[in-house]
């Protein structure tokens, strides 16, 4: 994988990737914080060596480098899950090269439904800590120690201080950020209505099938790391609906501009 590696890093610093300084992975239907991006140089992933390619048709499959208040970002505009039948260690790929590039902090969204029934469609949850129920690790695999600690510790996977920031920038802008804990699955299916209430029973808010291996990498690799996941659905058990995909992906559309508020003024507070 080392070799992998160096090989994608160095493919894009010649690509124009020079000294990136946040890493940002926009997840589905959230692809528009690119608008507000001067960019130097994007490069679509199936150009790109030993990289993965997006195989869902609402992840555009490019990644995206340049300005974005006043700090360098490079940018993924559609992430892989492993219902696509990637790997663990594929999926989380890029968050090695982002890495390698010399980038420290990594924000991630995601779209996911709200299993507290607290928290509505459209609003936002800043996520506190997950559950992960892939099935697995992308720190699974021999040689990992040769990347960093085998035994990464997982106490508080999303940087504390980047999340007060967050809180004290939707507060200031009026936007409603909920927290908590999000449980990552396989996917692609959507629960079933025992599946939504044993996720209550096991202290889920939100849930979604990305994001948790991305952050363990993030954290196998010591970058600061924080995520926020954008509510598209409301799942209640006991008043569960055939699920619209189109729907999901409208209500993404309608909150994101207010991810993209926070994103713009976290990477300028960084």
């Amino acid at each position: 994988m080392l070799k992998f590696i160096t090989e994608t890093a160095d493919y894009l610093a010649a690509k124009g990737f020079e000294n990136p300084e946040i890493g940002i992975i926009l997840g589905t239907g959230l692809g528009k914080l690119t608008d507000d991006i001067e960019i130097i140089s994007e490069v679509s992933y199936n150009h790109i060596p030993n990289f993965p390619t997006a195989t869902v048709e609402f992840h555009k499959g490019k990644l995206i480098y340049g300005d974005l208040a006043g700090k360098k970002v490079m940018v993924m505009q559609g992430r892989f899950h492993v219902y696509e039948g990637y790997s663990l260690q594929d999926v989380t790929f890029p968050v090695r090269i982002m890495e390698k590039l010399g980038i420290k902090t990594l924000l991630v969204s995601n779209a996911a439904g709200a299993i507290n029934r607290n928290f509505k469609k459209g609003e936002l949850m800043l996520i506190d800590d997950h559950i992960n129920l892939q099935g697995s690790s992308p720190l699974a695999f021999k040689g990992v120690e040769t990347l960093g600690e085998r035994f990464t510790d997982m106490s508080a996977p999303y940087n504390l201080d980047i999340n007060k920031t967050f809180k004290s920038i939707a507060k200031a802008h009026h936007i409603t950020l909920h927290e908590g804990v999000y449980a990552s699955v396989v996917g692609p299916q959507l629960e079933t209505r025992a599946e939504y209430r044993m996720l209550k029973i096991i202290g889920a808010d939100a849930v979604g099938m990305s994001t948790v291996p991305e952050i363990i990498v993030a954290n196998h690799l010591n970058m600061r790391a924080a995520a926020i996941s954008v509510l598209t659905d409301e799942c209640d058990p006991d008043n569960l609906k055939p699920v619209d995909i189109a729907e999901i992906i409208a209500t993404a559309g309608i909150a994101e501009p207010n991810m993209i508020t926070l994103f713009k003024a976290l990477i300028k507070e960084l």
